[in-house]
């Protein structure tokens, strides 16, 4: 087919040569920015960890439900009066909830309740405020007491995480850490500044050497880290158990596993006066945020840290030493943990008991975990927790409701976070997790719609009137039989060589001027 036939004719798209011929690009769907906006929360992390807390506070609401034995009894004759059975479901949960937000963040009781005695002792203005906001604000400051050395540990944690090292040792470096410091703090008498900053320095060291020790157990010989550091916690623990009954840590009172109180001189200063318990430690934990973001994103032993973390064996073929990588990695967790013992001591217990850690160690892995091991992300899960755990006893204590609902809810809400299809499949965001799913199906349907429309094309060129218009009117002595294998048209005088009866073609491969060329060829 010669270019002027195509010109009159007219081809079907992507039959014959030339740029002209070219399908046409896919088209551009219009999206707007509301649309836009729209998909980047439901593909962002922001709603995942909403929807988790949502989801297991509902389910600690069904919980609430269950343990409350008036509810229970106004279910069993819910069929006959269910507005009792309802009203009493929405004062246990709404009750419950209430004394929960009273004991983590603010006290609206409390708040009246001291701004009434003020007034009717005859005061007013500031002298109202100051004793109301103290009563109202109270809750708040317990909330900064308990996360300040939890938000200190999940520091410690992250920088184990972001290096691939999964450290559950977190237990063991904050008790050793919490007994130098406390050793040097009720043992010595050293002046103010000089006493402090040597026990804070000696809780970094002692937690810093006992990371270190599973560090080199990793480096030297190969021993999984979460094996050894879970040892390593129970080592500790029994240390200090044996510790507080020699005495070395009890003084001469060997009766009780307690030790000495610390030195004035050697405890954290209160932020607020003495009569609340938030201590100076508030500083540290937000230094150590910054500490981590500085450590992880700025500094050359992060870039190592994360460039194990990420694909070791790269790593070591650019020079690094994934053996020294991982003691220094495990080292520089553990002593950030061990400061976080030593801020707890020396700022909130006062002196060393058996129950020092509590579950600061295993809190500190959700909580570095929910943060995405990230210093803004740590510094808000710290401050969720321990809101949880200071609530938690208050909505005991005034509802009757165990402290355990904590517990689970704080569970529900990591196992949410750590299965974000599941939270979008309840939602019913199911296929935001394949975002490109949706297009490359109809992309897929057009080109299959596209080769169908160049088949049908390529067929009616080929037998279609199309083809004979652009040819010149059918020669009555070539009887067309169909098409043949080759696809061109064929015949009785059809040679396997491609040329005709008359004799052969005039060069090899070249078709004869007046022949119209093969549409296949036009079609490739």
């Amino acid at each position: 087919m010669s270019t002027v036939d195509v010109a009159a004719t007219g081809s079907a798209p992507g039959i014959g040569s030339g740029s002209s011929d070219a399908p046409p690009p896919p088209e551009q769907t219009a999206e707007s920015a509301l649309a836009r906006t729209l998909q980047r929360i439901a593909r962002g992390d922001l709603l995942v960890v909403v929807m988790s807390f949502v989801f297991a506070f509902l389910i600690g609401s069904v919980l609430i439900i269950i343990a409350d034995q008036e509810v229970r009894e106004t279910l069993g004759y819910f069929f006959a009066r269910p507005t009792d059975a309802l009203a009493a479901i929405w004062q246990s949960v709404s009750e419950a909830y209430r004394a929960m937000f009273r004991g983590a963040i603010f006290d609206g009781v409390g708040w009246q309740r001291a701004a009434d005695a003020v007034r009717e002792a005859g005061g007013s203005g500031t002298y109202v405020l100051i004793p109301a906001a103290t009563a109202g604000f109270r809750p708040l400051t317990e909330t900064l007491t308990v996360a300040t050395p939890l938000i200190i540990a999940s520091a410690g944690m992250a920088v184990s995480f972001r290096a691939g090292l999964f450290n559950i040792g977190g237990t063991g470096q904050l008790i050793v850490g919490a007994m130098a410091a406390g050793y040097v703090g009720f043992t010595y008498d050293l002046p103010v500044d000089i006493h402090l900053l040597t026990c804070l320095v000696a809780g970094i060291l002692a937690g810093g050497i006992w990371g270190g020790i599973a560090g080199f157990l990793k480096a030297r010989f190969g021993a999984n880290e979460v094996i050894s550091t879970i040892m390593l916690n129970w080592i500790a623990t029994y240390l200090l158990f044996f510790a507080l009954k020699t005495k070395a840590f009890t003084g001469a009172n060997q009766s009780q596993p307690t030790s000495p109180s610390i030195g004035e001189n050697a405890m954290l200063p209160p932020l607020l006066g003495d009569g609340f318990r938030l201590h100076a430690g508030l500083l540290l934990a937000a230094g150590s945020a910054v500490l981590l973001w500085w450590l992880m994103s700025r500094s050359t032993m992060g870039f190592h840290f994360r460039a194990v973390g990420s694909n070791p064996r790269a790593a070591q073929v650019a020079g690094i030493s994934t053996a020294r990588t991982s003691f220094l990695v495990l080292a520089v967790a553990g002593a950030l943990v061990g400061l976080a013992g030593a801020v707890h001591v020396l700022g909130t217990e006062k002196r060393l008991t058996e129950g020092v850690a509590g579950n600061i160690g295993f809190d500190a892995i959700t909580v570095a975990l929910l943060g995405r091991s990230g210093p803004v992300g740590i510094v808000l899960a710290g401050l969720l927790f321990a809101a949880l755990s200071t609530g938690g006893r208050f909505m005991e204590s005034s509802q009757g409701v165990p402290l355990d609902l904590v517990q689970v809810i704080q569970v529900l809400v990591v196992l949410f976070i750590a299965a974000p299809p599941l939270v979008r499949t309840l939602i019913g965001l199911r296929h935001v997790d394949n975002p490109g799913a949706a297009a490359r199906v109809r992309r897929a349907r057009k080109a299959r719609v596209s080769k169908a429309e160049v088949a049908a094309a390529t067929a009616e060129s080929v037998s279609g009137p199309t083809h004979r218009a652009a040819v010149g009117p059918e020669d009555p002595s070539v009887k067309d039989d169909g098409p043949s294998a080759d696809g061109g048209p064929s015949g009785p005088d059809d040679t396997p060589d491609g040329g005709s009866a008359d004799g052969p073609l005039d060069g090899p491969d070249a078709p004869d001027a007046d022949q119209p060329a093969d549409p296949q060829e036009d079609a490739r």
